[in-house]
């Protein structure tokens, strides 16, 4: 078996083949794994480390917006898992062509070649912000998208052509919509690695507007564990939400952070909200858990409790990303 993964030495798509190669996801045993990474400044091949000698494992260079290179890559694989994606909002609001170019035209590419190579499943990797916002309850599959960001709108349209490719030519598309994702190796500009960073420096964190945006915490192990999930028995032409069941205010999780790092509310430093900041994220993850067994398995204390010690005890991964991270604009 033959699996194409892209942007596998980002955060989650590293975690989920670190996670194959490791033997965690049976249907996955033996099988080869071809990483397509274009390694932006949020990519990172230091994420494939322990696994890079894996002989399973072949790592490539390249854009999925090359429709050549994709066409080669593709040829036969069995199954495809489509991380890849520029996936920071305030990034996109300074501008939104980058996030276009690789959301939508990379996804169509990727479509496109696997259509032709008879692929046997391709899932798509969303999130569950291409919903928009919602004051209570949680969104089933089926909701309206209503993207409130540059960056969720390039991921909806990509959800939606991942959709027409299965309506229109049966590709065996699926699509995962998930919640706010947390765990070792991620870049350190999404909130928790970047306030946990900060504290270990002795520097302050941003908290935006009035901090009571709420988000639902989902653990990178569980994530990736709903996506094998859905590439083994998720049905065709279908959307799955895979969410992690913990819903916390940011000023909440701030608390959390400055406990853990035993520091006080003096290092918070209020700032201007975000443009069209969405106030509250939650999905209804009923479809996954009864279909196909899912359920979150990371306590969310435990799973931060980890996530923080793991900040603590690989500063010599995450110092030169935030460096790599200042000198792309950030």
């Amino acid at each position: 078996m033959r699996v194409l993964v892209t942007g596998g030495a980002g955060f989650i798509g590293s975690n989920y083949v670190r996670k194959a190669l490791a033997g965690e996801y049976p249907a996955l045993a033996g099988a080869e794994i071809v990483v397509l990474d274009k390694l932006t400044y949020a990519g990172c091949e230091a994420n494939l480390a322990p696994v890079a000698d894996d002989p399973r494992l072949r790592f490539v260079r390249g854009d999925i917006c090359d429709a050549a290179l994709v066409t080669e890559l593709m040829a036969g694989v069995d199954l495809v898992v489509h991380f890849a994606a520029e996936s920071h909002v305030d990034r996109s609001i300074l501008g939104a062509a980058d996030f276009v170019l690789t959301n939508v035209l990379g996804t169509q590419t990727l479509l496109q070649a696997a259509l032709s190579a008879g692929v046997g499943k391709f899932v798509h990797v969303s999130t569950d912000e291409v919903y928009g916002s919602i004051a209570e309850g949680s969104w089933a599959e089926d909701h309206v998208l209503e993207p409130n960001s540059p960056y969720s709108a390039s991921k909806a349209s990509s959800d939606l052509l991942a959709r027409a490719f299965h309506r229109t030519h049966g590709l065996p598309v699926c699509i995962t919509r998930c919640s706010n994702n947390y765990g070792p190796y991620q870049f350190p500009e999404k909130v928790i690695p970047l306030f946990v960073t900060n504290l270990l420096d002795g520097l302050t964190v941003p908290l935006y507007g009035d901090g009571l945006n709420v988000r639902d915490w989902l653990h990178v192990d569980d994530h990736c564990r709903g996506i094998q999930l859905v590439a083994d028995g998720g049905r065709p032409g279908e959307i799955y939400n895979i969410g992690g069941g913990t819903e916390l205010t940011n000023r909440e999780l701030t608390g959390r952070l400055l406990d853990a790092l035993g520091a006080d509310w003096d290092r918070v430093e209020p700032v201007t909200d975000r443009k069209g900041h969405d106030r509250r994220y939650s999905v209804d993850i009923t479809r996954i858990s009864t279909e196909l067994g899912y359920r979150a398995r990371v306590p969310f204390d435990e799973g931060l409790a980890e996530t923080v010690r793991w900040y603590r005890e690989n500063r010599a991964w995450w110092e030169p990303l935030k460096n790599r991270a200042a000198l792309a604009g950030k």
